[in-house]
């Protein structure tokens, strides 16, 4: 199906004019909420990793 270059160009435009982009305090504000939260989960994981490393550890030190 060929669609006409004006028409697509328009509708393009049309779906653009309904976007409702965030304020600068809203983008700073999820901005901030993303670091806060890839760290907490960083520290989740490191600790999570040192604890089932050091498990694992003690384990084969008992079975050796």
């Amino acid at each position: 199906m060929i669609v006409n270059p004006f028409k697509y160009v328009q509708q393009v435009r049309s779906e653009v004019s309904k976007i409702i982009w965030p304020s600068r305090r809203e983008t700073i504000t999820t901005t901030v909420m993303v670091f806060v939260m890839a760290t907490i989960v960083a520290i989740f994981f490191f600790l999570i990793d040192t604890l089932v490393g050091s498990l694992l550890e003690l384990i084969l030190r008992l079975a050796s």
